[in-house]
């Protein structure tokens, strides 16, 4: 059984912090659970452009307020604690939170190792297994 808290991993090396968002990891692929789990705060005003071309990830808003867009269709739908999106056809998007920061529920298919940020295009580098 693996127990953590979040005030245990916060500020260690699975706290990673990038522009607009910073990102504790609380399980990861070494804990082989064939998928990794994180906690995350979008920063307050961000606008983050992301593309998970390697992984799938579904998220659960648990504060704040902000929207996502669909870059494929445009579509744009509100997001506030209590609602949940999946991006399971790897959906390139632009996440954006309001006044204050949104803190995020994630889960990733396949699990990611807890260093990566996003490159250049918004993704997660593909891992070998």
């Amino acid at each position: 059984m693996i127990v953590r808290k979040l005030s245990e991993v916060q500020g260690t090396e699975k706290h990673i912090h990038s522009k607009g968002w910073d990102s504790v990891r609380m399980l990861l692929r070494d804990d082989k659970m064939g998928f990794s789990f994180h906690i995350t705060t979008i920063h307050a005003k961000a606008e983050l452009h992301m593309h998970y071309k390697n992984h799938l990830e579904s998220v659960y808003c648990v504060s704040g307020k902000g929207e996502i867009e669909s870059k494929i269709d445009g579509k744009v739908y509100p997001i506030e604690a209590g609602t949940m999106y999946a991006l399971n056809l790897h959906d390139p998007h632009i996440l954006r939170a309001f006044d204050e920061p949104m803190i995020m529920a994630c889960v990733f298919n396949p699990p990611v190792t807890g260093a990566e940020v996003h490159d250049e295009t918004g993704a997660y580098p593909a891992l070998a297994e």
